[in-house]
């Protein structure tokens, strides 16, 4: 140390100089110094923020959580960087709200607890904030997703939904109407936030000239940017001397008929866009699924539960899918772009981009649950897969858990989705590990018999299950493990996948004696034309690809055709079916027909595929799905004779896709 420094000085001027906010606070939650830049960030002079509550900085809504996670982490304080959750805001001086940061660093040393918060305001970078916002939605439809599959009585999905729109649209008001049997009014069903404007169980006329009218006759979102300048309907009185501004109401629609609203308010103009949109209809879909649910029976028998969770996954998956595939492809081009490669905000990218994938996790999981996932059968080498992912496994788990594969000399490959057979696996070896907290033995075993199918088998050596655990081991949301531990999605993942790749699981186990989880699989043969090798690397692609790019979503087309420009290709686009064959017997030029299996009310890209085919026999196709059941029927027979790439897709995915699209052309 330099002789003269006065090191108490040095680190008061390090506090108030350093770029990001700095709180002190102690271990009751009050601020005990703060640094100019949480003047700056939070509206506050510095001499106010000390002395006060830390709780005053966190919005109402969150107050009670943030108490709750405050004396947690008061009982076990440890330093936590920042990145660690994306979704925290702050309460400024004036009511108003940032999206931030926060980094927690307790002081070994102090004499009294004192935890040294750092935060960082992101509202600085708009496009980061857009990403993030989009990934903040699909989490909030996934979340209620779970609760719409999970619930018993649809009236839970009812009350908790009006609160999330408000919350996750930082609206004032949001309200749930269904409409009476006559047709000629609407009831309030249920609310959140300034419930006295319009009460639960009031009763509202259905007519073109009012607000609530005017959406329902046009069957299709309605949005006011401005009540004040509404000439559209009448606004009611009531929302003018609540100092409502603007509002976004989106129809429930049941087999095309609108049957309710869902709609949120705001005491501020602005403008909805297409993402508020996207994820109102997305809340409607599921609102629309459970209420249908609640009309069949009341009590749904065990073997009734797939087909029920596969009907209103379905409903929702191809529209859910498509929201993913614009976010996940638009945080991908951001990731690429120069200008944003500085700071904190790749970090940020990635951690947008790890939220979309967990939502994607949560639709595929329900999908394979209900056998209706989108599988690419292909050769899959058993003994391959087996030691690959014994590997894997030994990095990553406790070393006190050994390893061990046993397979059978000649083993014959099986006939499976590579990827789902691998994800099945480890979903196995997970539970395994979580039943083993002080260590133990996982085998992997590969059993063939003579013609027969494939046993791959993963046995531990854990605490086991009790007879009624392992009569629900395969019911979707049922687990034992602590909340917040597991989805219990799993096993009911592996039961869908492997009944889907016309296989069956066996469940062996008794408490204290371990569990034996036995997948049997069809093997592969030369004949499975539809298959194909599972290690083969995909072709390149030809220079100049000239494609013809039919998708009804305009962003979902705008996010494929920007992949398709950074490839390389040339391509034309269309928004249905019908306008794509038109241009095909206009000579349009192309090599390859990229489509999306649903294009709204007009034909479908099945459809398409064949009529274009018999046009141009040598024109390659390849289809996209983020799952249609009524098309993607789990239990035919027969596979689509073209390759199928699903959605959400990343760049590098739709590349192979295409390259395996034109082998098969020149193939045939």
């Amino acid at each position: 140390m330099l002789p003269g420094l006065d090191v108490a000085s040095i680190y008061r001027s390090l506090f108030a100089a350093y770029p990001d906010a700095l709180l002190l606070v102690d271990g009751r939650g009050t601020i005990v110094l703060a640094n100019p830049a949480a003047g700056e960030l939070l509206g506050y002079d510095i001499a106010e923020l000390a002395g006060l509550p830390v709780d005053a900085l966190v919005p109402d809504a969150v107050r009670a959580r943030h108490g709750e996670y405050r004396a947690t982490y008061a009982r076990n304080p440890r330093a936590r960087p920042m990145g660690a959750q994306m979704d925290l805001v702050a309460r400024r001086r004036d009511g108003s709200e940032v999206m931030v940061e926060i980094a927690l660093s307790p002081l070994p040393d102090a004499r009294a607890p004192l935890v040294v918060a750092a935060i960082r305001g992101i509202g600085t970078y708009p496009r980061v904030k857009q990403a993030l916002q989009r990934a903040h939605y699909s989490e909030c439809v996934a979340e209620i997703g779970r609760l719409a599959v999970d619930a018993r009585d649809p009236q839970q999905v009812l009350q908790q939904v009006p609160a999330a729109a408000m919350r996750t649209l930082n609206a004032d008001w949001a309200v749930l109407y269904r409409l009476e049997p006559s047709g000629m009014e609407l009831r309030v069903a249920a609310s959140a936030g300034a419930n006295d404007i319009e009460p639960e169980g009031m009763l509202l006329p259905n007519r073109p000239d009012t607000l609530h009218g005017f959406a329902m006759t046009h069957s299709e979102p309605t949005i006011v940017e401005d009540y004040a300048a509404e000439h559209r309907f009448n606004v009611p009185t009531a929302y003018r001397q609540h100092g409502l501004m603007s509002g976004i109401s989106v129809p429930l629609s049941d087999r095309g008929r609108a049957i309710g609203l869902l709609a949120v308010r705001s005491r501020k103009t602005q403008s909805f866009g297409g993402d508020e949109v996207h994820f109102l209809q997305s809340l409607s879909n599921l609102l629309a699924s459970s209420l249908q649910r609640a009309e069949s029976e009341e009590a749904l028998a065990h073997s009734q539960r797939l087909e029920t969770v596969g009907q209103l996954t379905g409903g929702i998956a191809h529209d859910f899918n498509n929201l993913l595939t614009v976010i996940q492809g638009n945080l991908q081009v951001l990731q690429e772009r120069p200008e944003l490669q500085a700071g904190d905000v790749p970090e940020l990218v990635a951690s947008a981009s790890r939220a979309t994938r967990r939502a994607g996790e949560l639709t595929g999981k329900l999908l394979a649950f209900s056998r209706r996932q989108v599988l690419q059968p292909a050769r899959v080498d058993v003994m391959m897969m087996l030691y690959s992912l014994a590997d894997m496994l030994r990095r990553t788990l406790d070393q006190r858990v050994r390893i061990h594969v046993d397979v059978d000399r000649g083993c014959p490959p099986v006939l499976a989705d590579p990827g789902q057979l691998e994800s099945a696996m480890l979903n196995i070896a997970i539970n395994a590990r979580d039943a083993m907290p002080e260590g133990g033995q996982l085998s992997f075993a590969a059993r063939s018999g003579a013609d027969g199918p494939v046993a791959l088998s993963i046995a531990d050596t854990g605490s086991g299950m009790s007879d009624e655990v392992r009569e629900r081991a395969f019911e979707p949301f049922f687990t034992t493990k602590a909340m917040g531990r597991g989805t219990g999605l799993g096993l009911s993942t592996v039961y869908g996948f492997v009944k889907q790749s016309k296989g069956t699981v066996e469940l062996d186990s008794e408490p204290g004696r371990g569990t034996k989880v036995t997948l049997w699989l069809p093997r592969w043969s030369s004949t499975d034309a539809s298959a194909v090798l599972a290690d083969a690397p995909a072709p390149e692609l030809p220079r100049h690809l000239k494609v013809l790019l039919v998708e009804d979503e305009p962003e979902v087309r705008k996010v494929i055709g920007t992949f398709l420009t950074t490839l390389g290709a040339r391509f034309t686009t269309t928004p249905d079916g019908e306008q794509a064959l038109a241009w095909l017997e206009s000579d349009g030029d192309v090599d390859l027909l990229l489509s999306d299996i649903l294009l709204g009310p007009g034909m479908r890209g099945t459809e398409l595929a064949r009529l274009a085919q018999q046009r141009d026999p040598d024109l390659a196709v390849l289809l996209m799905s983020g799952f249609t059941p009524d098309l993607l029927d789990a239990d035919n027979e027969q596979p689509l004779p073209w390759e199928l790439l699903r959605k959400p897709c990343t760049r590098e995915e739709l590349a192979a896709a295409l390259a395996r699209a034109l082998a098969m052309s020149t193939a045939r």
